[in-house]
């Protein structure tokens, strides 16, 4: 099985800045599909971006376009998000996932996540 781990959480200031990375051990990182999503307390978990297995697509849910930029590094099996211009509902615990099909785009097609990572938006 794959393992995930997430880090680059933290707290910043509205209009701030954070960078997140998780890097994965097992699985088959190079031919998945891998996005990020999150949840915010009492609500459920959310798609945030994904990543095609080669970089060479993304996607984004609507709240994220322009702000926040999905990478990965094939060949240190590591995913990134760059995230900018952050608002205080972007709080929430971030995720790195696998995708269970090339593609997904929603929270409920994502598996494996790792612990997540904290990220906190003050106004």
């Amino acid at each position: 099985q794959v393992q995930l781990v997430e880090s680059g959480g933290g707290l910043v200031q509205a209009g701030g800045s954070l960078r997140l990375s998780c890097s994965a051990s097992g699985g088959t990182f190079s031919r998945d599909d891998m996005g990020w999503l999150r949840q915010a307390p009492g609500k459920e978990r959310e798609f945030v971006a994904a990543i095609r297995w080669n970089g060479a697509l993304t996607s984004y849910a609507d709240f994220a376009k322009g702000r926040f930029t999905i990478s990965r590094d094939i060949a240190k099996n590591t995913v990134y998000m760059q995230m900018s211009s952050l608002k205080p509902e972007d709080t929430a615990v971030y995720y790195c996932a696998v995708a269970t099909f090339r593609g997904a785009n929603r929270a409920r097609d994502f598996r494996s996540w790792g612990q997540g990572t904290q990220v906190t938006v003050s106004s």
